[in-house]
């Protein structure tokens, strides 16, 4: 579907919208009575990658639906975890917050930094900001999950200007623009070590490279999902 519209935006040519909507209309064919799509092994995902988030996005940029965006948010509102002002999610409904290694996902993959990728504009508002809060009070990845956008630095940096274009308040812009300084000397570090460098876009210097662009211009599009 992204790609059909991201033809059809580069040709102009009508058969490339309709082949968007054709996707559009079989996408919403196989979303479940509770407002979610199923994938192997009964998994229900909640995020941009795997889940609600991200076809709610896509269905979205085919054509805007307020009564799909509420129906969506409404989801997500049930399914998070919270405390204390936070907020997190797990990557499916009937999964665990913490991972049986004692972990807890917080990254674009998995958890509030791809909630917010996804679904900053039409989530209620104190969960945008909640879930921007645990982001910024978890502080940056360390080196094992590294700086990229999947699930490093990066991808937690653009919640952040999410929240910012939500709220307007330049303080997340600059909490954004700090993980981007930070996600750069990490990407220096790892090259650094590993003796060469990594040039995909969603697990290495590319996609942080994007980020800290995206910081410098404030441009808070997340590649793909939002932008080809």
């Amino acid at each position: 579907m992204l790609v059909a519209l991201a033809m059809h935006e580069w040709t102009e040519e009508s058969r490339w919208l309709e082949a968007a909507r054709e996707s559009a209309a079989a996408l919403r064919a196989r979303r479940g009575e509770d407002g979610l799509w199923r994938q192997d092994d009964d998994y229900r995902g909640l995020g941009t990658l795997h889940g609600a988030a991200g076809n709610t996005l896509a269905l979205l940029r085919v054509e805007p639906d307020d009564a799909l965006a509420s129906e969506t948010a409404a989801v997500l509102a049930r399914h998070a975890i919270r405390e204390d002002g936070l907020a997190n999610w797990p990557g499916a409904t009937g999964r665990p917050l913490v991972r049986r290694d004692g972990r807890i996902c917080l990254q674009w993959c998995t958890g509030a930094p791809g909630i917010l990728a996804g679904a900053w504009e039409y989530l209620d508002e104190d969960l945008v900001l909640a879930g921007a809060e645990l982001i910024w009070q978890a502080g940056a990845h360390r080196e094992e999950k590294g700086h990229s956008l999947c699930h490093g630095t990066a991808g937690n940096g653009f919640a952040l200007l999410k929240a910012f274009a939500r709220t307007g308040d330049e303080r997340w812009l600059e909490r954004a623009r700090r993980l981007a300084v930070h996600a750069l000397g990490q990407a220096e570090q790892m090259a650094t070590a590993n003796g060469r460098r990594r040039y995909s876009l969603f697990t290495g210097d590319v996609g942080t490279a994007f980020f800290a662009a995206a910081c410098l211009d404030v441009d808070v599009r997340f590649p793909i999902v939002d932008v080809m």
